[in-house]
């Protein structure tokens, strides 16, 4: 062994002695990983097989995808351009609503869910699995539990996405409170303020902007929830989608499908725009 060699040897044995905790935690790092990598590797496996996983069925499948694809060209709306478009408009409705709904009634919860707001551990716990539970049922599911309460229709579908968004923005409205700046909310306090004042003038200005962007995101992904609700049974585009895989009538569900992707598209670019006006103006006022 060449004495440099020999050198770096000695070295690497002195720092390994000499620092042995971090050499063993590198080791168990690895290991841990390894065994991370393993342990998924066997639940994918155990998953494919009581699933039931196919590459035959799957291939087929595309062949039947195919067929499919070529008969939704031309897309055409047929006799009924007038009934579809109604019906887009019917879908951001129930999305605007729905969402306005939630943001109004998830506001004084998020106070009410925000450590900074009530102090009160019990209180603000209580708030928080309230919202969790809120959240923790889908959007779909909440549409067929009003449509049950409601019957069928848009009403159903509007309060499907409040009661869903509502956790959701609870949550969000929260998080947003609790990471404001303190020092306005002081300020107002040392000028005499009540506790209502604080939160009136030297809380709420700082999260508005926050939640305004939020709320304007969930509205557009709100106009795709709507569609997917629609199909069983509350209202909008997707009952009319619904009805046309039902009888293959295949043109007219290309044009639908291109119908709710422009208005989607075109939804994502206006509040991307109304998002960063309001963000901008905000930093702008803060500076």
């Amino acid at each position: 062994m060449s004495p440099l060699r020999r050198i770096a040897v000695a070295n690497a044995d002195a720092l390994r002695a000499r620092h042995s905790d971090l050499f063993d935690g590198v080791l168990a790092r690895r290991l841990t990983a390894i065994a991370v990598v393993v342990v998924l590797a066997a639940l994918a496996a155990l998953a494919v097989w009581r699933l039931d996983v196919s590459l035959a069925r799957f291939g087929s499948g595309l062949v039947q995808i195919a067929n499919i694809v070529g008969a939704m060209f031309p897309p055409t709306p047929g006799t009924h351009l007038v009934v579809f478009l109604h019906a887009l408009a019917e879908t951001l409705a129930i999305a605007f609503l729905g969402t306005l709904i939630a943001a109004a009634i998830a506001f004084p919860l998020g106070l009410l869910a925000a450590k900074n707001v009530i102090p009160n551990v019990f209180a603000h716990f209580a708030v928080r699995r309230l919202l969790d539970t809120v959240r923790g049922v889908d959007v779909l599911i909440w549409a067929l539990i009003f449509i049950n309460v409601v019957g069928l229709g848009p009403f159903a579908g509007i309060l499907a996405i409040a009661a869903s968004d509502t956790g959701s923005f609870g949550k969000l409205f929260s998080e947003a409170i609790e990471n404001a700046d303190r020092k306005p909310v002081e300020g107002v306090v040392a000028a005499g303020g009540s506790a209502l004042h604080a939160v009136r003038y030297g809380l709420v200005p700082q999260v508005v902007p926050v939640i305004a962007s939020q709320v304007l995101y969930y509205f557009e992904s709100n106009t795709r929830s709507a569609t997917i609700i629609g199909i069983v049974g509350a209202g909008g585009i997707g009952l009319h989608l619904a009805e046309q895989i039902r009888v293959l009538e295949w043109g007219q569900v290309a044009f639908l499908v291109l119908l709710i992707l422009v208005t989607v598209a075109v939804i994502d670019w206006v509040s991307g725009r109304l998002r960063f006006a309001i963000i901008g103006r905000s930093t702008v006022g803060a500076g």
